[in-house]
């Protein structure tokens, strides 16, 4: 697992963050982080767990919109996913939590994270954030329309 840190001035606008994400890193760090949240982001990647939140996911999806992704994915990589996994991909791509997914397609949070587990694993993907990536490089979103 890679962890990245870069200035917080230049985070949002970074396509870096984009390709670094493709390339399989699993989180991202302002430069000025605290002590305690850095050894707790270690932990976090340590783990296995991406750290990127609902709430970073949407900066990442603003920092990309209007850009076409560097690279395409044919959209039949998503045939091995059901209806039900596409829409929730969907619905990841666009920064939502499995709680607001749940919401959005009336589900409990528990069928959400298992369909978002599913999807994870069908498609290769370490984490959410690469889970972005792919409904992006697929054309499943667009940027401006997710």
């Amino acid at each position: 697992s890679e962890m990245c840190i870069r200035d917080s001035t230049t985070f949002e606008a970074d396509e870096y963050v984009f390709e670094a994400i493709r390339a399989g890193a699993s989180g991202f760090l302002v430069k000025d982080i605290e002590p305690e949240d850095l050894v707790h982001a270690i932990r976090v990647v340590a783990h296995g767990d991406a750290l990127l939140s609902p709430s970073v996911t949407r900066k990442l999806i603003a920092s990309i919109a209007g850009r076409a992704p560097a690279q395409r994915v044919d959209p039949s990589a998503l045939s091995v996913l059901t209806d039900r996994e596409r829409e929730v991909l969907a619905l990841v791509a666009a920064g939502m939590s499995n709680t607001e997914i749940a919401g959005t397609l009336y589900m409990s949070p528990l069928t959400a994270k298992t369909h978002v587990s599913r999807a994870m694993v069908k498609l290769g993907a370490r984490d959410r954030a690469q889970l972005v990536v792919t409904a992006y490089e697929t054309g499943l979103v667009r940027p401006g329309l997710s």
